[in-house]
């Protein structure tokens, strides 16, 4: 017997134009969407499904915003009746069939705004070769004494997701075991965002939202009640026991769960430093934010990004909306921007953020998502978001301060829960 299947891929796009449509209340057609190489944005065709009521009003308001006079693509694109340019800005993540000869998409659908990420990083994605992760000498994973215990099995559990610090799948799960009570409120019923590797993070990367064929049932899914579109979340160890052996190499989080979607549970403001700017000053800019959040009576927790910077936190009740949410925070960055404009910015362009620290408030926007603490990063050093406290970030603490499996790890592992109060303190968003 023969099953087909259809194959699909998925990248992010920039979004340069789009034809507006003659439906009332549609507002938009289709997208003109390219990718950036060497320096110039290439056209890679038209995105006209995948657009539901809400989202199409909100994306035609934006555009509006962005129109532009000239194209911003490097060569002619189709003309079209009403074609319109806009600033390349926006990035919008789009699922398609395959790619032309000429290097045009086809059979495109649209998935949605990806705020996370700015329209310079964006190019074409094209795969690599890779061993298969699916092999029936799967094994069944360890966990250290004391620590969660799952019945997931590994399939290769010595395969190296950090092949240059000799970190495995099985290192990765003992880790995870060994910090699931602390990390456990954090990661459960909440709707994730996963970076795989299966091939470790030497090889290609995926940014997935959505669960894919194969995909173990450990790892739930629900629909969004908003726009019908597939959420994934974990119940148990066992859920985050299945997405290592799917080769995650991050989870994030939303700041709210499913069962409360639509009220946010906590703040995050990410501080994101351009090339070349001194570690020092990410940390006298966390200490800022603590300072400044203080001066407001809003509790406020301090993580390691793992990478180059750190993540100031701020514990809600979830009782204030997204808007709310995301609106309070983007008048913080602001404010912060303009109290010392050489130092801060909150605009995510490269070009805005020359020499600065970009204090990035967009992951509190909804179905942004944030790395979660204690979840590893796919980047070298094989490094771990981590609780801290604000004495030990004044001391010094770098952004990159823990390894996974590493003793610096283990012993910060053995001291007090910095974040155990972490939900306990939140309280209610009020303005004004």
């Amino acid at each position: 017997s023969w099953i087909k299947s259809k194959c699909t891929l998925r990248q992010e796009f920039v979004i340069g134009g789009y034809l507006p449509s003659d439906k009332t209340g549609r507002g938009v057609r289709s997208l003109l969407v390219g990718y950036y190489e060497g320096g110039k944005l290439h056209y890679a065709g038209r995105v006209g499904t995948g657009f539901s009521g809400k989202m199409l009003t909100d994306l035609k308001k934006r555009l509006d915003r962005l129109e532009a006079k000239a194209s911003p693509f490097s060569a002619a694109v189709p003309k079209g009746k009403g074609l319109t340019f806009v600033k390349p800005e926006l990035v919008g993540e789009v699922e398609f069939r395959s790619w032309t000869s000429d290097r045009i998409i086809r059979h495109a659908s649209f998935q949605g705004l990806r705020e996370d990420k700015p329209a310079e990083e964006v190019v074409q994605e094209k795969p690599k070769k890779g061993q298969s992760e699916a092999k029936p000498d799967a094994k069944p994973a360890k966990a250290s004494a004391g620590t969660a215990k799952t019945a997931i099995k590994l399939s290769h559990p010595d395969k190296l997701l950090w092949p240059d610090e000799k970190v495995s799948k099985q290192d990765l799960l003992d880790h995870y075991a060994l910090v699931w009570p602390r990390m456990e409120p954090f990661v459960v019923n909440r709707p994730l965002a996963l970076v795989r590797a299966p091939d470790g993070i030497q090889g290609q990367r995926f940014f997935q939202k959505h669960a894919s064929p194969g995909m173990s049932d450990r790892i739930a899914r629900m629909k969004d009640p908003t726009d019908g579109e597939e959420i994934l979340y974990i119940k148990d160890f066992d859920g985050l026991a299945a997405l290592v052996q799917y080769g995650v190499v991050e989870v994030h989080i939303w700041g709210s769960t499913i069962d409360a979607l639509e009220k946010p549970d906590q703040i995050i403001f990410d501080l994101d430093p351009d090339e070349g700017v001194d570690v020092g000053k990410v940390r006298e800019a966390a200490l800022d934010i603590h300072r400044k959040l203080d001066e407001l009576s809003l509790p406020n927790l301090v993580k390691t990004s793992g990478g180059k910077g750190y993540h100031v936190l701020v514990p809600l009740k979830p009782s204030a909306d997204w808007d709310a949410v995301k609106d309070f925070a983007h008048d913080f960055a602001r404010a912060l921007e303009q109290a010392a404009p050489d130092r801060y910015t909150a605009t995510l362009s490269k070009k805005a953020r020359t020499g600065k620290i970009f204090v990035d408030y967009l992951r509190n926007g909804r179905g942004a998502t944030t790395v979660a603490p204690y979840s590893s990063r796919a980047k070298k050093g094989a490094t771990i978001s981590m609780p801290a406290t604000w004495p030990e970030i004044e001391k010094g603490l770098p952004p990159n301060a823990f390894p996974l499996g590493d003793e610096t790890t283990l012993a910060q592992l053995k001291k007090a829960d910095p974040w155990k109060e972490f939900f306990r303190l939140g309280k209610a968003l009020k303005r004004g």
